[in-house]
């Protein structure tokens, strides 16, 4: 069960990381419900192992792609989120004191507090795309525009699987001329 979780995370992750364009540096923000993966009711079944399995999928894939990982808490923790400290710099985030904790947190953010190099926690990221494992609701940690993304795959494990990228303000009117590489 687990090896399937982590091979539907790392296949959902590299779909996104294509269709988003991500570049180096940028953030891509996720929120898992471990309890929605395991198929149960978000909230009710926190999982390590279950996260774990996501987290494995999700990490090496960004950090191959030098992408930073936003792990989304829960809504204990006001769904602050987890970085790596070169990102929460990098970004000039303001960092805010809290570690969490499967069950005020979220088993998800926990994996990823555990796992990175230097973790800090902030309150709130402007990320370039997103992942929402589960409906977790991490539209609040996207940069606006954000657009959804249709992957090949729409869940993992149990949970409901909603992507998203962003994309700069159209401004100007009729008569602006865009760059259609931002689209």
């Amino acid at each position: 069960m687990y090896e399937a979780i982590r091979d539907e995370a790392r296949r959902a992750v590299s779909e996104l990381l294509e269709a988003a364009k991500l570049r180096p540096g940028d953030i891509l923000v996720v929120g898992c419900s471990s309890s929605e993966v395991a198929g149960h009711k978000i909230g009710s079944f926190s999982s390590t192992e279950v996260a774990d399995a996501v987290f494995a999928g999700i990490f090496p894939v960004l950090r191959e792609a030098e992408v930073y990982l936003a792990a989304q808490c829960c809504e204990h923790l006001n769904r602050a989120v987890i970085l790596e400290e070169e990102a929460v710099k990098a970004w000039r985030l303001e960092r805010v004191n809290v570690v969490p904790q499967p069950k005020a947190g979220g088993s998800f953010a926990t994996a990823a507090w555990r796992e990175f190099a230097r973790p800090a926690a902030v309150e709130h990221v402007a990320a370039q795309a997103g992942m929402d494992i589960g409906d977790t609701l991490i539209g609040m940690h996207l940069a606006p525009v954000a657009v959804p993304v249709r992957l090949g795959i729409s869940r993992i494990g149990e949970a409901h699987l909603v992507c998203a990228r962003t994309r700069p303000k159209f401004i100007g009117g009729s008569r602006a001329v865009y760059d259609e590489g931002l689209l």
